[in-house]
């Protein structure tokens, strides 16, 4: 009987302290939670750039490997260029004929613009020579007005009314004639202006066809420089889905560089949470993959809208039944300089992460 009584009074008392221990890990939860809020809805994140060609042909060697560490500027691969530098030359081409459309165009505007100058030249001479025409009209008019009188009164002889007469129809032909080499002039001026109006616009043509030559050899050169693929950022290779004789497309994704130097944490805290929560505030945070190694960080930055409204297909509580769901939303965590670089490097984009933010 004493030895059963023994055994209870041993069970009460690992009761006792188990309970205890319970209160007061309860309580230092409940003190904790004023000045701490905790996640391991969390992930270390980093800039994964997808690499991608940017003109198709077959891949002629490639140069790296799965998970290889690269520097910007290193070659990853190159595509067969043949057909690219073909397409170079006859840009070339077309260059040099538009220059040589634009040298016969600009010899051709000379001239016309020599031939409307002369036409010009031509048309004032013709009006000068009708002024001094029409001049001589009017005094031999007035001249054979005066003898016609004279006549009449038999003051001078017919010879003389008829040397008058004579007078006066040549200066009237003489301006006929005159006036219709004006017209003829003028007909050739216009045309020789027409002409060179023409003349012009062909020089601006084959000065837009120069240019548009031009812009086909600086594509033809890009698209040139575009076969070899090189690596944007310094960063380490995820697996090289690419294989030598292999057909690629603009657009293709072919495998990711990823950024190594910087990373962050994307934690999803409930929006419960999110009350005393501000950004700059210190993070705590524990690496699965590395226990016991905790980094310093703070909040950088709140997403705009919970994680679900960024879904694909983003909840509707209009449609159907309520049910409320408590949401979460990301929040952006930095590490802070204060942390050990060769310790940072080795964290991984996508690991999972504890992270403790200090609210006070």
């Amino acid at each position: 009987m004493e030895q059963k009584k023994k055994t209870n009074k041993k069970f009460v008392i690992i009761i006792s302290v188990l309970v205890g221990i319970g209160i007061l890990y309860g309580g230092y939860k409940i003190i904790r939670s004023f000045s701490h809020e905790t996640t391991d809805d969390a992930q270390v994140e980093a800039n994964m750039s997808p690499v991608i060609p940017h003109v198709e042909g077959y891949v002629e060697k490639v140069f790296v490997t799965d998970n290889q560490v690269v520097k910007k500027g290193d070659t990853l691969f190159i595509i067969d260029d043949r057909d690219y530098k073909v397409k170079l030359e006859e840009a070339r081409a077309g260059l040099a004929a538009a220059g040589s459309q634009l040298v016969v165009a600009k010899a051709g505007i000379g001239s016309s613009r020599a031939n409307a100058a002369a036409s010009g030249s031509q048309a004032r001479s013709a009006l000068e020579n009708i002024e001094t025409a029409k001049t001589r009209l009017w005094r031999a008019t007035s001249d054979f007005e005066r003898y016609e009188n004279l006549y009449e009164n038999h003051s001078i002889t017919a010879q003389q009314y008829e040397e008058a007469l004579a007078a006066k129809q040549e200066a009237e032909q003489q301006l006929k004639i005159l006036q219709s080499q004006q017209k003829a002039s003028n007909s050739q001026h216009h045309a020789a202006v027409s002409q060179t109006e023409i003349s012009e616009k062909k020089v601006a043509v084959a000065e837009a066809d120069v240019k548009s030559a031009q812009a086909r050899i600086d594509a033809a050169l890009l698209n040139l420089s575009y076969t070899i693929v090189t690596a944007p950022i310094d960063g380490q290779l995820s697996e090289v889905n690419v294989q030598e004789g292999q057909f690629i497309r603009p657009g293709q994704s072919l495998f990711y560089l990823v950024n190594t130097k910087e990373k962050w944490v994307v934690a999803n805290f409930k929006e419960t949470q999110l009350n005393k929560m501000r950004s700059g505030q210190k993070v705590v945070i524990e690496v699965d993959a590395y226990p016991g190694q905790d980094f310093e960080g703070e909040i950088s930055a709140f997403s705009p809208a919970t994680g679900a409204k960024f879904s694909l297909l983003p909840p509707d509580n209009a449609t159907g039944n309520f049910v409320k769901t408590v949401q979460r939303l990301p929040v952006k965590i930095d590490f802070t300089a204060n942390n050990d670089t060769e310790k940072l490097k080795r964290l991984r984009s996508g690991m999972n992460v504890i992270v403790d933010v200090h609210l006070n």
